[in-house]
């Protein structure tokens, strides 16, 4: 059957391997986090997107397309942009900005917290609670519904929390609570 006639399927708007939100939860995203969203959609569609339309419209131009490669990247990248540009919309309609440095007087740990933790050996580690499309385990930025982000919700500092991991439940002292502009 011709690709013309098949429906993409929904799942296909899920991409990036992303984890998927909790249905009827709201996208929790930082100011910082809602502004890269936005300018890679707009960089999508302002600049990317009409420059490759033009690229396509050229190559058509040219004749047959069967063996035509422009055409034939230019059409499959389109496809990929159009995903991306309707993954994006999603995720920003349902964004609810939550900004940390508001909550600075909180001494819980809610969305946009930054807490420092002790683990069992001693160890110190540090993250930010952030929204789902803004995660970087690299720079100590966690998913507000990762299981540790989950575990530390509505703790205090001085409290110890319990996390599930594969190698059993580890006892976790939470150090310091701060809110700052991430």
């Amino acid at each position: 059957m011709n690709k013309a006639f098949i429906k993409e399927s929904e799942e296909d708007d899920e991409l990036d391997g992303l984890p998927q939100l909790p249905q009827g939860v709201k996208n929790y995203i930082t100011p910082s986090g809602h502004k890269q969203l936005v300018d890679e959609f707009d960089q999508l569609w302002k600049v990317e997107r009409p420059e490759l339309v033009k690229t396509i419209s050229w190559a058509a131009s040219n004749g047959d397309r069967s063996e035509n490669g422009d055409y034939i990247y230019g059409k499959k990248r389109l496809r990929e942009i159009d995903r991306r540009l309707r993954f994006l919309s999603k995720r920003l309609e349902n964004a609810e900005v939550v900004d940390p440095a508001q909550r600075s007087d909180c001494d819980q740990v809610f969305f946009g917290a930054t807490v420092t933790i002790c683990n069992e050996q001693g160890e110190e580690h540090t993250y930010s609670i952030v929204g789902l499309d803004e995660t970087d385990p690299a720079r100590g930025r966690i998913s507000w519904i990762s299981p540790l982000a989950k575990a530390l919700l509505k703790a205090r500092e001085g409290d110890v929390v319990k996390l599930h991991t594969p190698k059993g439940v580890e006892d976790l002292e939470i150090v310091e609570i701060r809110y700052e502009a991430l």
